[in-house]
Formats: structure tokens, sequence, C-alpha cells
């Protein structure tokens, strides 16, 4: 896998929950060479603000811990790639309708359990909510937060609505929440029309193709 510095845009989020949407900060997973867009925890923390995954304040606080414990910030980073692998793989099994790998639940299994050792009740506004500690979970929380979340999202993924773009050098994951669950593509308007423009220009060359054989008899 190949890491390049990009920044996030909001396009990138089409996955329609924050656990799909880290999975695709991998694009092109359907080619050979698939390209990881996390080059390091400050895009981690780029990405997560883009994702509503943290607040600012919570986004300031690990900004500051990754300054001071680079090594630290290292290893987070990998943890949640090796967690965005086994969401991958997961995922996928469930759109083809097979047993998802052992090992890639218990990546998933292990990210839960920490983070809810992490989980702290609060009173916010009228509810009593269960929220990550920063303390417990520290540079992890953003792993600890899309750990719970997905594990929420795969208990209750509407069957038949799990998709896989179709597009070339794509491969990103989403959920179709279209009215028809027609939707083949994570975005219209990148795989979509890339497609429809491959198509076109396939039928212009079969055409072309032809007029020359019909020239030449």
């Amino acid at each position: 896998m190949r890491i390049i510095t990009r920044t996030f845009s909001p396009r990138d989020l089409v996955g329609g929950h924050p656990a799909l949407d880290l999975v695709n900060t991998v694009t092109a997973r359907n080619t050979p060479t698939p390209i990881d867009w996390l080059d390091g925890y400050p895009r981690l923390l780029e990405w997560a603000r883009l994702a509503h995954v943290a607040d600012e304040t919570r986004i300031h606080t690990l900004g500051i811990q990754a300054a001071r414990h680079a090594a630290d910030a290292a290893r987070a980073l990998e943890r949640i790639k090796q967690l965005r692998e086994a969401l991958h793989e997961i995922y996928v099994a469930m759109v083809s309708d097979e047993h998802a790998p052992t090992a890639a639940l218990e990546q998933l299994e292990t990210a839960w359990k920490d983070a809810q050792r992490g989980l702290r009740l609060s009173h916010v506004g009228e509810r009593i909510e269960a929220l990550l500690d920063t303390e417990h979970s520290g540079l992890d929380w953003i792993r600890h937060s899309i750990a719970l979340s997905a594990v929420e999202l795969l208990r209750a993924l509407p069957r038949g609505r799990a998709r896989i773009c179709d597009g070339e050098h794509c491969g990103w994951l989403f959920v179709d929440t279209s009215k028809g669950g027609q939707r083949v593509w994570c975005d219209m308007a990148t795989c979509g029309n890339a497609a429809k423009s491959r198509r076109h220009l396939k039928k212009r060359k079969s055409a072309l193709k032809g007029r020359k054989k019909a020239a030449a008899k």
C-alpha cells in the first residue's frame, strides 16, 4: 500500500458512516496498488475534524499530545490503520454474504473492549450519556470512537444496502440510502461520470472500427 500526502475534502465522505469513511481513507482498493491518505497523525486529526468524529476541543488536545509524544502518536496511527483494515475485511465479507474473518473480528473486538473501559456516564443536557474519557483513551481516542460506532453500524447494517463502489480505481464502501436502493457508485459526480465517459469512449471506438471495416470492403 502506497502512502501519499493529500488534504481531505468533504467529497471524500461518501460512506454514510464515519467507520466507512475511515476505511475509505484508502482508495484504489480494487487495484494491485491501493493508496493510503493517512500520512501521519495530524492527517488523522484533519480527517476526524472533517468527519465530525471529534470536536475542536478534542482535536486541539490530541494535537498537543501528538506533538509532544511523536512516537506514541505514530503507534496510535498504526493501531487505527489496523482497525481500518479489519473493518474493510468485515464489511466486504458482509456484502458478499460470507463470514467475517476471525482475525478481523478479533481486531475490532479488541478496540471495542478497550474503548468500553474508557466510557464514563455523564449528564448531558437532559440525558445521561456514555462518553469516552480522554485520559483513558489518549491518542487512541479516535480509534476507540470509531470502534464503538462501527459495532453499532454492523449490528444494524441494512440487508441489501451495503455497497462497494464499482468505480475503476476506487472500491470505496458505502451504505446505499437512496430511495430506490440502486446506487452502485460511491459518488455519481466522480466514479459514476467516469464510468459513463469510459462507456461513451468505448462505443465511439467500436463505431469507428465498424466504419473502417465497412469502408475496407
